[in-house]
């Protein structure tokens, strides 16, 4: 069987016979070397507090029911049907009062598991940190705002797109009406004082709107106010015992914030009201989003069969780690997170899930 490849330097479409690792272009003659992907080596600290035990028995459910412009310095995704693409971005603000611990490390780790436990091409992944040392790749509003389009570029049927992002989120007033609370969720790149932050309603028009029928876009948003940071209708509220419904956040003005016929679904640190932490007290030994980690933590013990059970293992994590304040004294992150960095707040950190259409959350496979 052929494979489709890309010609290395006019991009021509190619037909890789099969076990060949070569390819002369018969129109400008390039020749083009194919690999297997490359696995990368797993950070440090990421299996170190994954606990391989046996998943504990849930409970069962009670239900109730842009931006536009070329790319030229993004990586080409393999050109067959069924293609996985990723964008992923990992602020620290270094060296600013606004700097994060953690972000870097959610980065390397989403990117880990993409590769290793999704199949996602190391060439399909587009990093966007501060570490990069092309400019084009700092995790700037512009290069956020094309790698997003880049993400969505030529997408069909078949097609599995991910967007993970770690770093700050904040809130501004709502000016289009499209808001139940009257604030719109951002997400904040490295320059963001001098550009400004970048809005859900954009989010939602750059990635959500144009996706087609057949392709799914998963997006895993570690940041504070993120609840319905990228605008989908339906909020996924789930109690402690696994209960759940949907709730219904289509805009008021009418203005649909669906998809092309395509299948949307967003992991986020936590509600809208609500703030997300940087902690040493999951990893044990570096700074994680409490959420990127409770989530990758759930794909790797093998509590990420079904949306719901993958929700409510990360709320539980998240909800029984033990920590210890700045007293010594052991508490829980909820505790620490009510008690400490968000004191001024007075608030909890809760994942949420967010989708384009309602469905039963405990029958619905998950796969990135």
């Amino acid at each position: 069987m052929h494979m489709l490849i890309d010609c290395s330097n006019c991009r021509r479409t190619l037909n890789l016979p099969p076990g060949a690792t070569t390819i002369s272009c018969a129109i400008c003659h390039a020749i083009t070397h194919v690999a297997e992907p490359r696995s990368i080596p797993a950070p440090h600290f990421y299996y170190n507090n994954i606990n391989h035990s046996t998943p504990q028995h849930l409970p069962p459910a009670s239900h109730y029911v842009p931006y536009s412009g070329s790319v030229p310095w993004a990586p080409a995704p393999p050109n067959s049907q069924g293609r996985k693409k990723a964008v992923i971005c990992g602020i620290s603000y270094k060296g600013s009062q606004f700097e994060l611990k953690g972000c870097l490390n959610d980065a390397k780790c989403m990117k880990y598991l993409l590769m290793n436990r999704f199949g996602f091409p190391e060439q399909s992944i587009l990093m966007l940190t501060e570490e990069e040392a092309n400019p084009s790749r700092r995790p700037t509003k512009k290069n956020i705002r094309m790698a997003l389009h880049w993400l969505v570029l030529d997408c069909q049927a078949g097609d599995s797109l991910v967007f993970h992002y770690s770093g700050h989120g904040s809130q501004q007033e709502d000016e289009n009406g499209d808001e139940v609370d009257g604030l719109d969720e951002t997400i904040l790149p490295m320059d963001f004082e001098q550009e400004g932050m970048i809005l859900d309603d954009e989010i939602n028009d750059t990635i959500v709107r144009p996706l087609p029928r057949g392709a799914k876009l998963h997006a895993i948003v570690d940041a504070c106010h993120s609840g319905t940071v990228l605008d989908l209708p339906y909020l996924c509220k789930m109690t402690a015992s696994g209960q759940y419904k949907w709730e219904d956040h289509r805009p008021k003005n009418g203005q649909n914030k669906g998809t092309s016929g395509g299948e949307v679904f967003c992991f986020s640190g936590c509600d809208d009201n609500q703030t997300s932490a940087d902690t040493v007290a999951l990893s044990k030994v570096t700074s994680t989003g409490a959420m990127t980690f409770s989530f990758i933590q759930a794909v790797e013990e093998g509590q990420a069969s079904t949306y719901g059970i993958l929700l409510n293992s990360m709320k539980a994590t998240i909800r029984h780690t033990n920590v210890l304040d700045g007293a010594g004294r052991v508490t829980s992150l909820l505790a620490l997170l009510l008690n400490g960095r968000t004191v001024l707040q007075g608030l909890k950190q809760e994942p949420q899930l967010t989708a384009s259409e309602p469905f039963d959350v405990y029958t619905k496979p998950f796969s990135l």
